[in-house]
């Protein structure tokens, strides 16, 4: 059940217009290169990443928010989602979805919120890999290790990693985490078949600050090992995206009382009101 006396404030981070939300309580964060709607938020002014949106996807408006609007005095819960990626209330009937959106998507906090500290996505899965694929995208892996081409609860967030978005280079990057996660990060990466995707999270802002410091501390040592020229394609264009989506769902398990929570996809650019 929602609870309409606490406030929430959340974020949509797109590069598309999101008409459905425009009327809304959600404020929109704009990352695109063309110039944005009236009242959308820009993240190319005050301190920002803007020069990097290509490699660092959503995180590019969440860094500027970060840096020029996060107020530590804020009680408030405050979240992001993104593009064709939306919170939903809990319980809600999804099969209807292009019909009642504007009912299905979460506007307040849950009565389930009370005592936690963070929101991240429900998890999903990415031990269910067609053996074919393994052969063409985890070749590598397998040599080393065959295991997961014959059992399932081996093929871990790193196994995926490497077949998908560069092998090693999960592992390279772990290599200059902080000394407080970088043991703790491999373990969970080379034990857990499932992650909490999307960038998405709703917190309060003190814990969203240490979030974003130990967050952007690493990726920017990461630039030094990647850089930015040779990363291209599906596989590594966003390497610094998909390396934080991975550690979203340590650190918020390891450093808050979490609750996953539900949400859906929505291709809101078929949606007519």
């Amino acid at each position: 059940m929602e609870n309409k006396n606490i406030n929430l404030e959340l974020f949509c981070i797109t590069n598309k217009r999101v008409n459905f939300l425009e009327s809304s309580s959600y404020k929109l964060g704009w990352v695109g290169q063309e110039k944005p709607p009236e009242n959308y938020l820009r993240c190319d002014n005050g301190i920002n990443i803007f020069s990097k949106e290509k490699h660092y996807s959503e995180l590019t408006f969440q860094y500027w928010y970060w840096k020029n609007e996060l107020d530590l005095n804020n009680k408030n819960w405050v979240g992001f989602c993104q593009k064709r990626r939306f919170w939903t209330k809990d319980n809600q009937d999804k099969i209807n979805i292009n019909n009642n959106i504007s009912e299905i998507i979460l506007n307040h906090p849950a009565d389930e919120w009370k005592n936690k500290e963070a929101i991240i996505c429900e998890p999903i899965k990415i031990n269910k890999i067609k053996k074919m694929k393994m052969i063409k995208r985890g070749f590598k892996s397998l040599i080393k290790n065959p295991l997961p081409f014959f059992n399932e609860n081996k093929r871990t967030i790193k196994f995926h990693f490497d077949m998908h978005h560069g092998y090693g280079n999960l592992d390279k990057a772990i290599d200059v985490l902080s000394k407080n996660d970088r043991c703790d990060f491999r373990e969970y990466v080379n034990e857990n078949c499932s992650f909490n995707p999307h960038i998405m999270f709703i917190t309060k802002s003190s814990i969203m600050n240490r979030w974003y410091e130990d967050l952007f501390e690493w990726l920017f040592e990461c630039e030094k090992i990647f850089g930015f020229k040779g990363l291209q394609g599906y596989d590594t264009t966003r390497l610094y995206a998909y390396l934080a989506e991975r550690y979203l769902s340590f650190w918020f398990k390891k450093n808050t009382k979490y609750l996953q929570w539900p949400w859906t996809f929505f291709d809101f650019e078929n949606y007519k009101n």
